[in-house]
């Protein structure tokens, strides 16, 4: 009889539980809204608005490869928006670079600029308290992706519902002014944008103008205007905001502040001012472009949605010739494997650069991934794992032509620490020299069948050859060339000539610990 109560209580205590970690709040009926599509009179349309006039019915792309480029380009687009400013990403560190960006979406909307951002939930891990502190601004709208519904047992309520948490929007986007729009790999946070001092991500973003624009800005309303996409205030309907804002400006004014006696910051600040160069005079590569990405309904694991590699398979299929394919996180199951060997069978040259096991940073990523290097390489693909630390030297950037220091050019640069462990990030398709697709998305399960991805399907000869030769070019220096000796794998530095039996500059420990995650079952969810 005494442990009935208990028991009992047990019982009826994991049932609310349960009950409060599985119940999203209701969006009201008025929470839709769309792009801002009336933006001719802004600055940054009229400054495209010749360039686009002469390539019509034409996409501008810029390819954003150095960290602190594609941070000082989104900080631009920020601080000249006057309008609207649309911005969606996976991952968005409370860090100095995420400080100084969520300070200038902070600017445009004090000077009229309405500003909808949309951050995942389990990829942000934000702060409830930040963000309810920016959403009390009057043009700030703050929404969370599939969010856990209980926000004190956040952990707790994932895993009650694993099913639907399971799925992440992965997706990486800011529009501003519906004229302008970056896509790609990189989240915000320092190890993006060359600020980290322990990992620089070599990553690849690109900057676009004219009629892929508005086609992002539909993928970006789709997200917003879902059913799983929450304002961050809905969860708090009784919490007063009076002077949350004020509060969060002060303590914003002395973290940038001491923020500003950083090396980095000094040195960009140095580069901003030293490279003020309006969007008319950057060397853009015109083509025709498509923006492809999931549909919302992916990460609902009860609708059924159109998927972004349904989109792209029919490029895929027409390759002829060549295939490069950049993707950190590579694991291409049974199926991938059987398409590339075919593909090498029938006179298509098939290349595929990867992290190696010194360089990833989700090693168990790469125990999904170890399993097919055999094959593939036995099958005749080229397969390439990228350094930790390549080598320094002067090298021409992937697609620009323009000097640089260090890396491959897929998205890496000279970055501020030399001690840095350099981590492929960036996320590239190279079709027949011609077609090129840059995203957020990886040639793995999990960008396949469970998060939702975006990028830009880009044609132009003039940009696929330049990839192309660039990957040929410098990736064997920078990146292990895999090859089979006698039925054993071997690493091949074509930098120095040497060659490694295991994976290089790794432990034996690590390299163990990497074997027994290859045991589990869990290469769907990778």
């Amino acid at each position: 009889m005494p442990l009935r109560f208990p028991a009992r209580a047990a019982a009826l205590g994991l049932s609310a539980l349960l009950t409060a970690c599985g119940a999203l709040p209701a969006k009201p009926t008025d929470a839709a809204s769309s792009a801002l599509a009336d933006t001719a009179d802004t600055p940054l349309a009229r400054a495209t608005a010749p360039l686009l006039k002469a390539h019509p019915r034409l996409t501008g792309l810029y390819p954003l490869e150095r960290g602190r480029d594609a941070l000082l380009t989104r900080l631009a687009l920020a601080m000249v928006a006057q309008k609207t400013l649309d911005v969606q990403y996976y991952i968005w560190h409370d860090d100095l670079t995420g400080r100084l960006m969520m300070s200038k979406l902070l600017e445009a909307a004090d000077r009229g600029v309405r500003v909808r951002l949309l951050l995942d939930d389990v990829g942000a891990n934000a702060d409830d308290e930040l963000l309810l502190a920016l959403s009390a601004h009057p043009n700030i709208e703050i929404r969370l992706f599939n969010p856990a519904a209980n926000r004190n047992w956040r952990a707790l309520s994932a895993l009650l519902d694993l099913s639907r948490m399971n799925q992440r929007m992965h997706n990486k986007a800011l529009i501003a002014d519906h004229s302008a729009v970056i896509v790609g790999g990189r989240n915000i946070g320092d190890e993006y944008f060359e600020a980290n001092e322990e990992v620089d991500f070599s990553d690849l973003d690109v900057l676009c103008i004219g009629p892929v624009v508005p086609q992002v800005a539909r993928s970006f309303d789709l997200f917003w205007n879902h059913k799983l996409a929450v304002p961050v205030k809905l969860f708090y309907p009784e919490r007063k905001l009076d002077g949350m804002l004020d509060a969060l400006r002060i303590e914003y004014g002395k973290q940038l502040q001491a923020d500003r006696a950083s090396d980095y910051l000094r040195e960009l600040e140095h580069q901003a001012t030293a490279a003020r160069v309006r969007a008319v005079q950057l060397p853009f590569y015109w083509g025709r472009a498509r923006a492809l990405y999931d549909e919302p309904d992916k990460a609902d694991p009860e609708e059924d949605a159109t998927l972004l590699a349904e989109r792209l398979t029919p490029v895929a299929q027409k390759t002829r010739r060549e295939l490069a394919i950049v993707s950190p996180y590579f694991v291409p199951g049974d199926g991938g494997t059987a398409w590339m060997t075919n593909l090498v069978k029938s006179g298509v040259e098939v290349k595929v650069l990867t992290n190696s096991l010194a360089a990833t940073d989700v090693a168990a990523v790469h125990a999904g991934y170890a399993r097919y290097r055999e094959p593939l390489v036995e099958a005749g693909v080229k397969v390439f794992e990228w350094k930790p630390d390549p080598q320094p030297g002067q090298a021409q950037g992937l697609v620009r032509g323009a000097k640089r220091s260090g890396g491959s050019g897929f998205g890496s640069g000279a970055g501020f620490r030399g001690s840095s462990r350099a981590s492929l990030h960036s996320k590239a398709f190279v079709f027949d020299r011609r077609h090129v697709f840059i995203g957020s998305l990886n040639l793995d399960p999990r960008s396949i069948e469970l998060n939702t991805e975006i990028g830009v399907l880009f044609e132009s000869e003039l940009l696929g050859q330049r990839m192309a030769a660039q990957f040929d070019r410098l990736v064997p220096q920078d990146a292990y060339a895999l090859r089979l000796e006698h039925s054993d794998l071997r690493w091949h530095d074509g930098a120095d000539g040497q060659d490694y039996d295991a994976d290089p500059k790794s432990s034996s420990w690590r390299r163990f610990t990497v074997w027994l995650m290859s045991l589990l079952p869990i290469e769907s969810q990778l």
